[in-house]
């Protein structure tokens, strides 16, 4: 009988997939998802295979998983981070920097790269992740202007420039003691595009 992890199935479900969620981690920062093997993530998460499969039944329904579980806990510090903030400026740039930072912090393949390595309703389920993060920005942009931070545009417009600004990996992939400077140079990039008032 294989070992239960934790005092319960539940608790041994959740500890599965930390462990397992913590390798992937580690492991799409060192060699990318395309070296990825669910038989050497279940090595290095110290789990069995045979557990391993019956919690994800192959690589992509893994890195599935895993986004999901990260997009949560992203909106999350995300929507507690912007609404800490009272003024709208001070939320556009808290928006950024944490884009900014979750961007240092993760090694996936973005957008197009990760799209060709996956199956469409796969990479479907994961780009329904950002829609939050977007809902956000917009909410942050028309309060800017309800408040006359900001003048009027059209958020279908701005949205996607400020996203494929944030989302550029040569922004984050210089050296790490220069990466402040450059988070609030792209802070004062954005604030200025969208005309802000400080």
């Amino acid at each position: 009988m294989p070992k239960i992890l934790g005092e319960s199935l539940e608790a041994h479900r959740r500890e599965v997939r930390t462990r397992v969620f913590e390798v992937l981690r580690a492991q799409l920062y060192e060699r990318g998802f395309d070296a990825i093997t669910l038989a050497g993530v279940a090595s290095a998460a110290g789990v069995g295979r045979t557990a391993l499969y019956n919690h994800f039944p192959d690589k992509e329904s893994l890195l599935v998983a895993f986004v999901e579980d990260e997009a949560a806990r992203y909106v999350t510090r995300l929507t507690e981070a912007v609404e800490a903030q009272a003024d709208p400026v001070g939320q556009l740039a808290t928006f950024v920097r944490l884009q900014l930072r979750v961007l240092a912090e993760y090694h996936m393949p973005p957008g197009t790269a990760l799209a060709s390595a996956l199956a469409p309703a796969a990479y479907r389920r994961i780009s329904a992740h950002a829609d939050p993060i977007t809902d956000r920005l917009r909410a942050i942009l028309a309060g800017g202007v309800d408040l006359g931070r900001w003048p009027a545009e059209d958020p279908d417009v701005l949205i996607p420039m400020i996203t494929a600004a944030l989302g550029n990996r040569t922004l984050v992939d210089g050296p790490s003691e220069q990466l402040e400077e450059v988070i609030e140079a792209a802070v004062r990039f954005v604030l200025r595009a969208v005309g802000a008032t400080i």
